[in-house]
């Protein structure tokens, strides 16, 4: 029955000491599934509370806060005005189990020895041993900031470094799609009444939140693509899962090796794949490949692929090492340009990595290389 029997740490894991819910805007839920997920945690025991909220006049946001327990907020008085901030010392004092804090990219108003920013007081609070659940609008990752400026004209101030983010133990999409969200604004659900004609032809056009979702979706696609090789290595480390595919070439300096390259690309797009360039570096590299691997360095950057310089003198093995422990689904090579004798002597790479392909699960595409003068020649002969 040993076999049989399942071990609860593996069947049902604990939820993770920072969690952040994220959307494509303001209204998608976010904060409302925050304080949701709080109250299931203070029904199953947990010591729970509220470090900040921020319901922004919305009624249904402020009655999802319910009975949960709420700390007090610090005044802060600033050029003639008081303002209302998380008391981070307040929290870590109390230390529960778990402190909602909203709004992870929020600017604390300039005081001293506070502060700058909420991360930064959401990761005191983690250090201090308190589980943290927090919620983010997409446009506040520092790597996207720009793109959303450029495309909803609007400018980012608040923002969030991609490491915070990134640090998260679960990071869970709230999703809406554009036209709900723009219903949601003309009922006033969103903004006050007054602002609601300006933000629904401007930030909240169909366009601009269509975007804002695309680069949500790509984002936590991203994430939890790279959280499931990492356990997929960790724990089957010698086994591909087709979850998606993904696609390695196998580049040296010879000619035609950009054909191969393209050829791969299109390879990946047809299958909707992610496409990695891999050179292997050994001690027979000569200097004299540098300039050619620029150019296929440039080249993949062109395909939207990835370049990876690995060591490795057994080059079929550093590949096919390469390929398992990165989910690689499908290999593409260039036709071998070793003679007869070179093979007998030094081995064929092709077959060596179709070999130990086999053994794995990976589709191996052999790619016939075609040199660009030879296709000079055919294009004068025609």
């Amino acid at each position: 029955m040993a076999d049989e029997t399942i071990q609860l740490t593996e069947a049902v894991e604990p939820a993770g000491r920072f969690r952040i819910y994220i959307g494509a805007s303001a209204g998608v839920g976010k904060t409302v599934a925050m304080l949701d997920e709080g109250k299931r945690r203070a029904e199953r025991g947990s010591d729970v509370v509220v470090g900040f909220v921020e319901p922004h006049e919305r009624p249904y946001t402020a009655a999802a806060i319910g009975d949960l327990e709420v700390l007090a907020r610090k005044k802060v008085a600033y050029h003639g005005s008081v303002f209302e901030e998380m008391d981070t010392a307040a929290v870590i004092a109390r230390h529960p189990d778990v402190a909602l804090i909203d709004e992870l990219a929020h600017t604390n108003v300039p005081e001293e020895g506070a502060h700058e920013k909420r991360w930064e007081d959401v990761l005191e609070i983690l250090d201090a041993g308190i589980s943290v659940i927090s919620t983010v609008n997409v446009q506040h990752i520092e790597s996207i900031a720009d793109a959303v400026e450029q495309m909803t004209g609007a400018r980012v101030r608040e923002r969030v470094p991609d490491w915070v983010v990134r640090r998260a133990d679960q990071l869970e999409l709230i999703d809406s799609s554009p036209e709900q969200l723009r219903r949601r604004m003309a009922h006033g659900n969103i903004y006050p009444p007054d602002k609601v004609p300006d933000a629904l032809n401007n930030f909240f056009s169909t366009d601009n939140l269509t975007a804002l979702r695309e680069l949500t979706l790509r984002f936590v696609a991203d994430e939890v693509d790279e959280h499931l090789i990492e356990r997929l290595a960790a724990r089957h480390q010698r086994q591909i899962w087709d979850v998606t595919e993904r696609i390695m070439v196998a580049v040296d300096a010879t000619e035609g090796t950009g054909g191969v390259m393209r050829r791969a690309a299109r390879l990946a797009a047809r299958v909707k794949g992610d496409l990695y360039v891999v050179h292997v570096t050994s001690s027979e590299s000569s200097r004299r490949d540098d300039a050619r691997l620029s150019e296929l360095r440039r080249l993949a950057s062109a395909l939207g692929a990835e370049w990876r310089e690995i060591e490795g003198d057994d080059t079929a093995r550093a590949l096919m090492e390469y390929a398992l422990t990165h989910q690689i689904t499908q290999v593409v090579l260039g036709s071998s340009r070793r003679s007869r004798l070179e093979e007998l002597t030094r081995g064929s790479i092709v077959s060596k990595v179709i070999r130990l392909a086999s053994d794995c699960d990976v589709d191996v595409h052999v790619i016939a290389r075609r040199e660009p003068r030879a296709l000079a020649n055919r294009a004068s002969e025609d």
